[in-house]
């Protein structure tokens, strides 16, 4: 997912989405911890979409108190 769809977004949205990854994370660690996972470099996109989420969340936080 791109940031500027991230950013459109809003923080229930991401919140949602953000949800989403994780439970989609563990499953690949899962997949990978037993071998069948195809493309173990999912696994490195899944983490950045959620450190992707959890910033712009924090912008958001940030950005609302200000």
């Amino acid at each position: 997912m791109k940031v500027t769809e991230l950013r459109e977004m809003s923080a229930s949205e991401l919140e949602k989405e953000l949800r989403e990854q994780k439970e989609a994370f563990f499953k690949l660690r899962f997949q990978h911890s037993i071998n069948q996972l195809d493309n173990p470099m999912k696994i490195v996109e899944t983490k950045k979409t959620i450190a992707r989420i959890m910033t712009i969340l924090r912008e958001k936080e940030l950005a609302d108190r200000a």
